[in-house]
């Protein structure tokens, strides 16, 4: 009787023989146990490893995070990554190299737990390049850079005086900085539809609040 890791494998779409060798002992070593379960595990850890400080270094250099906590960040991830592929092994298909399978589970990770640090660390500041990139993204286009320095600062006063400051976090988090719905919604405790109801009331206050000051039609009240 075949087991469904063979199942997948063979229903898959070919692969040449040597990654087709190579995958089927992938699935079989991870899937023992013992010794010959732990070399195997050793060995794709280094593997997700160097994928893991790969792409750490890329969203990293982004975000500002270098050095050792970008390192320790790219080793939970290669760690996690590894628990989760033993436990989906046999899910394996065998369409791909097992390697190109197993990076998507590091690459996500890395991903998680980069945004998620950054986010945790204190004293993360907003300087004047983050504010002045603010108007574009709400989707306002001023005609000159006076008045774009202008509408910046109308809008940095709006989100002081006007949302709370649960609504401040959603609206910096989100638009200003681009942080991924599902890590904010972790770090706050919320489900999803809160975090959106708590965007949605906070594009609504400052849009309110930039008509009034006269930096926006009526009708762009959204």
């Amino acid at each position: 009787m075949k087991s469904e890791g063979s199942e997948s494998l063979s229903q898959a779409r070919p692969v040449c023989p040597e990654v087709a060798r190579e995958n089927r002992a992938w699935v079989r070593d991870l899937s023992s146990d013992g010794d010959q379960r732990e070399l195997a595990s050793r060995r794709l850890y280094e593997v997700l490893l160097r994928a893991a400080r790969a792409e750490a270094g890329r969203r990293g250099a982004r975000l500002r995070l270098v050095g050792p906590e970008l390192d320790d960040i790219a080793h939970q991830a290669a760690a996690d990554a590894l628990l989760a592929i033993c436990g989906k092994v046999e899910t394996f298909r065998g369409d791909c190299k097992f390697t190109t399978w197993a990076y998507k589970f590091v690459i996500f990770d890395v991903a998680a737990k980069v945004n998620r640090h950054f986010w945790q660390r204190a004293g993360v500041a907003f300087d004047d390049e983050d504010w002045e990139r603010l108007p574009a993204r709400l989707g306002i286009e001023p005609e000159s850079h006076a008045e774009s320095r202008d509408l910046m600062n109308a809008v940095h006063r709006a989100v002081d005086e006007k949302l709370t400051a649960k609504q401040r976090t959603v609206f910096v988090a989100l638009v200003l900085n681009g942080m991924p719905t599902d890590v904010l919604a972790d770090q706050l405790g919320a489900t999803h539809n809160a975090v959106y109801k708590m965007m949605f009331d906070a594009r609504r206050k400052l849009r309110t609040a930039l008509v009034d000051a006269g930096y926006l039609p009526e009708q762009q009240i959204a």
